[in-house]
């Protein structure tokens, strides 16, 4: 590359070029950067110009690089990492100064707790940092941590992952809840009644709790209807508020709804669970990923 070209590429253009090969999608890269579709077209316009090829191309489903942009994808990576190290230097992150992207998974119970005193934080600072809460799925978390494409994720787990590292926000225990004024709600609750009375659950994917809960009840011969499926808590509650379903959540989450649930515990032993908040073992160093952490540990060990 010559010297001109050199000077027509800057970091945006590398920016667009980072969230282009993470989304495949014009519009998704350009929601992943808070920019407009227009000006993410136009950044790969001038991207096009400078490397003399048109590094992605379009289909019915979006975006594919071509070989020069896969080429070039690692290279890229290790410039806006080197950029990010430089521009923190030896005076370490300052979050006022800050215009980083930070991309967080999380429940919205997890949202709930942390969102309002984070951004609160950031607008009491004047600080241009902006975050991007990504609800979970079926996907890896880990895989998207080591990627990159998550900074930090906020999980309970029974089990602690040993693939990423993760340090405790809270240890909680499960317990069983239906509706105040469900017709059931005055009985105790039984191995009986558990299995009787159908269930609502989150569908992210494989469980471990609902997996140990089936197989606890399996081994004395009985079997739960989970019924309904969703993906947050907020539809959970949603559901039971207006339903004679009945669910299993952990106690913290169901007492931030204690007004409409009727909570009582489980008719048989669980392992507790830990609320832990995880990040890849290569962003150990980022001075911006430790403050964000911090923060997210500040505000859970304030939170009820």
């Amino acid at each position: 590359m010559s010297q001109r070209d050199i000077r027509s590429l800057d970091v945006a253009m590398l920016r667009t070029f980072e969230a282009l090969m993470r989304e495949r999608n014009v519009s998704r890269a350009a929601a992943r950067l808070f920019l407009s579709q227009p000006a993410v077209s136009a950044s790969l316009n001038r991207l096009r110009q400078v490397f003399g090829d048109p590094l992605f191309t379009r289909t019915s489903h979006g975006v594919v690089p071509t070989g020069r942009a896969l080429a070039l994808a690692p290279q890229v990576d290790k410039v806006l990492a080197d950029l990010a190290a430089l521009l923190e230097g030896q005076a370490g992150f300052d979050p006022a100064a800050s215009g980083r992207i930070f991309r967080i998974a999380g429940s919205d119970h997890a949202s709930r707790m942390l969102l309002p005193e984070l951004s609160r934080t950031l607008i009491a600072l004047g600080s241009g940092i902006r975050l991007v809460w990504v609800p979970p799925g079926t996907w890896s978390l880990a895989e998207h941590l080591h990627k990159g494409e998550l900074d930090l994720g906020v999980i309970a787990r029974i089990e602690r992952p040993r693939d990423i590292a993760t340090e405790v926000l809270y240890e909680d225990r499960y317990v069983y809840v239906m509706r105040k004024g469900h017709p059931r709600a005055g009985e105790p609750v039984t191995l009986e009644s558990f299995c009787a009375i159908p269930q609502i659950f989150l569908g992210y994917g494989t469980s471990t709790l609902d997996d140990l809960i089936d197989g606890i009840l399996a081994r004395g011969g009985r079997r739960r209807l989970a019924q309904v499926a969703v993906t947050s808590f907020g539809q959970v509650v949603h559901q039971l508020r207006h339903s004679d379903h009945a669910a299993v959540l952990g106690g913290r989450v169901a007492r931030a709804y204690a007004q409409e649930l009727h909570i009582q515990p489980l008719p048989f032993e669980l392992p507790g669970y830990q609320s832990l908040v995880c990040w890849a073992p290569r962003a150990q160093g980022d001075a911006g990923i430790a403050w964000l952490r911090e923060q997210v540990l500040r505000i859970a060990a304030g939170a009820d």
